[in-house]
């Protein structure tokens, strides 16, 4: 019988590549890590990553049980849920997925809001990119996605539920911190950390904003997730242009300061599903934020 304390270690350190990141994220040390993989590995008689001083990588194997292993879990968490929500009488539950900007400002909220006003509905909660969403939505997989504006041709349903502006970040000894607001020019020849083109609909909106704006910075990295680029951002690699929730992020030797811009950039968080969705729960949670949706369409006007 597998340990599943052991399975989730294995998944974990399977994500970082990395025993140092993969035990912190489990809140252990080193020694102990080590010593669930090898137990795991000595049980299932393969080697499920190959070590050396470099690097830590999955084996052959190691691909081949990562993709069961998560179904493991996810299975033995599903059991765990129904066993839960029937003790508590609970009506039935909702999949929602979002971005991870959705994590600094909206879903907390959006959560609390939940809690308060459908506290009979579970909610199961995962973390996906948009173009994830809006496949697991179609398939049935997700009742619910809180994701960047849709690009690409869909038919799923959509509301616009929050509207940041984009602040720069900066180191916190940086000369333009002098400045309360500023100006596109100042950015010239500074080195920038831009959104990569993963992060499509942050990468054009930057892109748009700095040909219109005429700036001419100087691209040192390009990341996905705006935590990323925090960090970097804190190393004092450059300086970056993230949505204004990212200031509730814990970023050490990092500060935000507005664009004096021509006229607002403003990121949007959407709320999409599909008209097909048969989950009789998914108005009640739906209707959690059609009041933020009310409130950004009038400050928009």
């Amino acid at each position: 019988m597998l340990d599943m304390a052991h399975v989730r270690s294995f998944i974990v350190l399977a994500s970082e590549l990395n025993f140092s990141r993969a035990a912190r994220r489990l809140n252990i040390t080193q020694p102990p890590l080590s010593r669930q993989i090898r137990l795991l590995e000595e049980q299932l008689d393969v080697s499920l990553f190959e070590r050396s001083s470099r690097r830590v990588a999955l084996t052959p194997a190691g691909h081949a049980f990562l993709h069961e292993a998560q179904k493991l879990v996810a299975q033995g968490e599903a059991a765990m849920t129904a066993a839960r929500r029937a003790a508590r009488g609970s009506a039935g539950s909702v999949r929602v997925a979002f971005v991870g900007a959705a994590t600094y400002t909206f879903l907390p909220d959006f959560i609390a809001r939940a809690r308060t006003s459908a506290p009979q509905i579970e909610l199961e909660l995962v973390q996906m990119e948009t173009a994830e969403q809006m496949k697991a939505i179609n398939d049935g997989e997700i009742d619910l996605g809180f994701s960047r504006p849709l690009a690409a041709q869909h038919r799923l349903d959509s509301l616009c539920v929050a509207r940041e502006a984009m602040m720069l970040a900066l180191p916190k000894t940086h000369p333009l911190s002098a400045h309360r607001r500023v100006r596109p020019d100042m950015l010239n020849g500074e080195p920038f950390i831009m959104f990569s083109p993963q992060a499509r609909y942050l990468h054009d909106m930057l892109t748009r904003l700095i040909a219109e704006h005429r700036i001419e910075p100087r691209i040192v990295q390009s990341m996905t997730h705006s935590q990323a680029i925090l960090s970097l951002v804190s190393a004092g690699i450059g300086l970056a242009m993230v949505p204004a929730g990212t200031q509730n992020a814990c970023s050490t030797n990092v500060i935000f300061r507005p664009l004096d811009l021509r006229e607002d950039c403003l990121a949007e968080l959407h709320m999409i599903w599909s008209p097909d969705n048969r989950n009789s729960l998914l108005r009640d949670v739906r209707a959690v934020c059609e009041d933020r949706h009310r409130a950004v369409a009038r400050s928009s006007r």
